[in-house]
């Protein structure tokens, strides 16, 4: 690892007490974790420069089987646009997919000198739900997200900009939203991305977080 790659985990471990944010955003059948299925997920790491701003890294995304006995609620697929079964959807289990998460995650907490994730959501707690409740039903011993803390772009946005629908909420924070792509879990995750980063960005440039001090 680089010189500066050392310096920029330094400054992303001490910005977040040691938890790497990571923008996670799903699509699913329902409103219920437990019951109703998990039909897309991504997952975007953020990254740290030398100067203290965050950036997103690269973006994980898949279509995602339903579970054996899953719920889908006709009016969640109305309101998503997602076929769960349509023959040239490439979807992948649950479990598939999210050790693949899990394993990008790890190492993306490894390589900025973190200890664990931190969920950044728009309306993070029913993603963090999702989520939990995946890695439950597949038996994964190895979540890293923290088990119920999480950033929420929701209240963030609201504080920052005064909007807290997601497409608003870019609208003024000058971020290009095309509603023919929403409801992408992709997609979404990326515009989320964005938004936090803006925020936390902004914040430092007020004086919020001092990096100078903490190198």
């Amino acid at each position: 690892m680089s010189e500066h790659n050392n310096h920029a985990t330094t400054l992303m471990a001490q910005r977040f007490r040691g938890f790497l944010p990571v923008v996670v955003d799903v699509e699913t059948g329902g409103f219920n974790s437990a019951t109703d299925a998990l039909l897309e997920i991504a997952a975007i790491p953020l990254e740290m420069d030398e100067q203290g701003l965050v950036y997103p890294d690269n973006t994980t995304s898949f279509h995602i089987e339903p579970f054996a006995g899953a719920n889908i609620e006709e009016a969640a697929i109305k309101f998503t646009g997602i076929d769960p079964y349509h023959p040239l959807r490439i979807a992948h289990s649950e479990s598939d997919a999210l050790q693949e998460v899990f394993r990008k995650i790890r190492k993306a907490i490894k390589s900025n000198g973190c200890k664990r994730a931190i969920l950044v959501g728009h309306n993070a707690h029913f993603d963090h739900g999702f989520v939990s409740a995946a890695a439950e039903r597949c038996d994964l011993k190895r979540n890293p997200f923290h088990p119920f803390s999480n950033f929420d772009t929701v209240s963030m946005a609201g504080l920052a900009f005064g909007q807290t629908v997601l497409s608003r909420a870019c609208e003024v924070a000058g971020i290009n939203f095309d509603q023919n792509e929403a409801h992408s879990a992709r997609y979404d995750a990326e515009k989320t991305a964005e938004l936090f980063c803006i925020i936390i960005n902004r914040w430092q440039e007020l004086g919020g977080w001092d990096h100078q001090l903490r190198m």
